[in-house]
């Protein structure tokens, strides 16, 4: 009973819903950075030949696995004060792990966007240059034309951005009011034994991903109706 209260308790404050917001707004904000680059990115990289273009295909394909953890160590040494970008101040900033997030994701988005965008070129790269269009309009086109696909890379980009711990905790420092996330404040809470407002988070975090994605969905299967 003492723990449903405190579930509820915790459910019903307004600490708990600064943590959501700020959680959404960095991961979707990561994912926003990560789609802008890394669609395009994906879809020249099937369609263009170039020197090096294996190179950043094996790239983005090995980096989907990228340890948040070495990133944010990365960030840290660049970001810090004593560091190369260390006069923009990020630091400890919701920015910092918005970038953080951001270089999760894009490895991800680029890979998937490459691979729908191979099998599209296949299909109607001929088309798409009898009727005029060279290889740079091509790309906003391929991207309309696999959208659903385009949506699912980006969405896998926005699972890995809002299940991140470890780079945002390294880079953010989860500060109570500022840098704390769902997913730092689940570490937080385990590691006090308050495992029912750690559920609670976790609960919330599984929910509004499952929303996000759905609504998401559903407007893409609107707009190719």
């Amino acid at each position: 009973m003492d723990d449903y209260a405190s579930l509820s308790a915790a459910l019903a404050s307004g600490e708990l819903w600064q943590i959501i917001a700020l959680s959404l707004t960095v991961s979707l904000s990561a994912t926003a950075v990560a789609a802008i680059l890394g669609l395009p990115l994906g879809v020249a990289l099937a369609i263009w030949y170039f020197p090096g273009r294996h190179f950043l295909i094996l790239a983005a394909n090995a980096l989907l696995g990228l340890p948040p953890a070495v990133v944010g160590l990365a960030l840290y040494l660049l970001l810090s004060g004593s560091g190369p970008l260390g006069f923009l101040g990020l630091l400890f900033t919701p920015g910092a792990m918005v970038l953080a997030q951001a270089v999760l994701a894009l490895p991800i988005v680029t890979a998937l966007a490459h691979r729908a965008a191979e099998d599209l070129w296949a299909g109607y790269g001929d088309a798409l240059m009898d009727l005029g269009a060279n290889k740079l309009r091509a790309v906003p086109a391929l991207i309309a034309m696999g959208r659903l696909s385009m949506l699912t890379a980006a969405l896998a980009g926005f699972g890995r951005t809002v299940s991140e711990v470890g780079a945002i905790l390294v880079i953010g420092g989860n500060i109570a009011g500022y840098t704390r996330t769902m997913t730092t404040a689940i570490v937080l809470e385990t590691s006090k034994g308050d495992l029912p407002l750690a559920l609670g988070l976790g609960l919330v975090l599984i929910g509004l991903t499952v929303m996000i994605s759905a609504a998401a969905f559903g407007l893409a299967g609107r707009s190719s109706a």
